[in-house]
């Protein structure tokens, strides 16, 4: 299942709905969006809150989702500099050592050696 994040301009849109007094399924079904969603935006504004509080609270839930980087163990963090400063590429850094957190495409595709990212 994909989620996609509601953008301001929705959220814009569905506080006008709102203003104008339209029913929430019917701008669910406006909008393409779940029930439950254009709910939520409804019964927070009902309360007496902004548009914008609900967006900032959005916004720093939001920054939770998605897989968090994974941080490189010292001793891989150390052996991949020492490779590196001699010349040594990617690709004969991560096969010539086994212990390796994640692939070589997450460790050297950004060019940041400490973090790498998701396994893709």
């Amino acid at each position: 299942m994909t989620y996609h994040h509601l953008t301001i301009d929705e959220l814009t849109m569905i506080a006008n709905f709102r203003d104008q007094g339209v029913k929430a399924y019917r701008a669910t079904k406006l909008l393409h969006r779940s029930l439950e969603t254009v709910y939520r935006v409804y019964r927070f504004l009902a309360a007496g809150h902004t548009l914008q509080e609900y967006y900032q609270h959005y916004r720093e839930n939001k920054a939770h989702c998605g897989r968090k980087a994974i941080q490189l163990p010292t001793d891989e963090v150390t052996y991949t500099k020492a490779k590196v400063a001699q010349g040594w590429t990617p690709d004969t850094i991560m096969g010539g050592h086994s212990a390796v957190v994640c692939g070589r495409f997450t460790a050297f595709s950004s060019g940041a050696i400490l973090i790498c990212g998701p396994c893709r």
